[in-house]
């Protein structure tokens, strides 16, 4: 059964950081790719990192590019957005998916085969 697990969100001040995880439990991050998106109340999902299933090729928002890093750990089947330098605007429910398409690149598109429940990041003072 596939299954997509958030964790690692919570209150932070401007400037502070957290590392979000994403278990996949079901899945070989080897096959697919993982992207990261998020969600603010009263807008639309954005895409804010992926990271392909082999090689390691990974995109990032222009929005977040430079604070934001994605990485996985096969192993544990597991995707971490390590986040830094966090900005109130960063505040949204934070949401990993699994793509069953090419296993040397990613893209952040809205057909994305599974979901995860979301975890909420808060950044405030």
């Amino acid at each position: 059964q596939l299954q997509l697990v958030e964790s690692g969100g919570g209150l932070v001040q401007p400037g502070g950081s957290l590392r979000l995880s994403c278990a996949a439990a079901g899945l070989d991050l080897n096959q697919i790719y993982i992207g990261w998106f998020r969600q603010a109340p009263g807008e639309a999902r954005q895409g804010v990192s992926c990271i392909s299933g082999r090689r390691g090729y990974t995109y990032y928002s222009d929005s977040v590019k430079g604070r934001f890093t994605i990485s996985k750990d096969n192993a544990k089947n597991t995707v971490y957005l390590q986040m830094n330098s966090l900005r109130p605007e960063d505040t949204a429910v934070y949401y990993c998916a699994a793509h069953s398409g090419p296993r040397y690149a990613c893209y952040l598109t809205s057909d994305f085969d599974s979901w995860g429940q979301g975890t909420q990041v808060t950044v405030s003072s």
